[in-house]
């Protein structure tokens, strides 16, 4: 008997089980317009005299100067090789970061806004 009662609580487990296999229906996904650029980082903006002599005199977009003073960092090998988060600032550099030798990738961002216009 005790066999009988097992083989009729089995199968009402595999049903169970086969209709939770069911995959639900998903809802239509909306379409997402395009990103628009926010106008304020597109701005032109004016370096000052210490970062012009690292990125340029030119005026630019304040994401085209972090372009160009990463691309002054790797050309000099300005990047601490031990902690690579940290900068290392030469003579061009050190006037720009306020005198410090030694910078974050985190805060260079902060001075960089010091010196543009």
């Amino acid at each position: 008997m005790a066999k009988k009662k097992a083989a009729k609580k089995a199968a009402p487990k595999a049903a169970k089980k086969a209709v939770k296999k069911a995959a639900p229906k998903k809802k239509a996904a909306k379409k997402k317009s395009a990103r628009k650029p926010n106008p304020a980082f597109m701005k032109a903006l004016t370096p000052s005299p210490a970062l012009a002599a690292v990125v340029g005199s030119k005026a630019m977009p304040r994401t085209e100067v972090v372009k160009k003073v990463w691309e002054y960092i790797k050309k000099n090998k300005l990047q601490d090789s031990k902690n690579r988060r940290m900068i290392n600032a030469d003579a061009n550099l050190k006037v720009v970061f306020g005198g410090k030798g030694q910078v974050s990738m985190f805060d260079m961002a902060k001075h960089l806004a010091k010196n543009l216009k």
